[in-house]
């Protein structure tokens, strides 16, 4: 299994969210990978819709992100009902990515995550 943070320099977002999706990836034996973007042309061909976004094996872990079409070089506001907005995406989304992921290769992390 596969989780990418996906950001780009000019939102600080992501910096605050990596210790948790680390903890969150290691407990479940995925790969951890950060992705800058760089460009609105990467971010259209990535749809990428702001950072930090949070995939696990391609498919972000907000509900409903797959019909959202607003990509570009902004920082991301996640809305729940029971978190309200936050910069970050809450933990029971990234929880229920990572359950929903096809079966797991194994568990445990040997090394450092790439691009780390």
């Amino acid at each position: 299994m596969r989780v990418e943070v996906l950001y780009f320099d000019g939102c600080p977002s992501h910096a605050r969210l990596l210790p948790r999706v680390r903890e969150l990836t290691d407990e479940a034996g995925a790969e951890l990978v950060l992705r800058r973007v760089e460009t609105p042309q990467q971010a259209e061909r990535e749809r990428f819709l702001g950072s930090p976004t949070v995939r696990v094996d391609g498919r972000d872990v907000e509900p409903g992100a797959s019909e959202r079409t607003d990509y570009g070089l902004k920082c991301r506001i996640y809305r729940s009902r029971e978190l309200g907005q936050s910069p970050l995406p809450p933990d029971p989304w990234i929880l229920a990515a990572l359950e929903a992921a096809p079966a797991r290769t194994g568990r445990g992390h040997s090394g450092p995550p790439r691009g780390v």
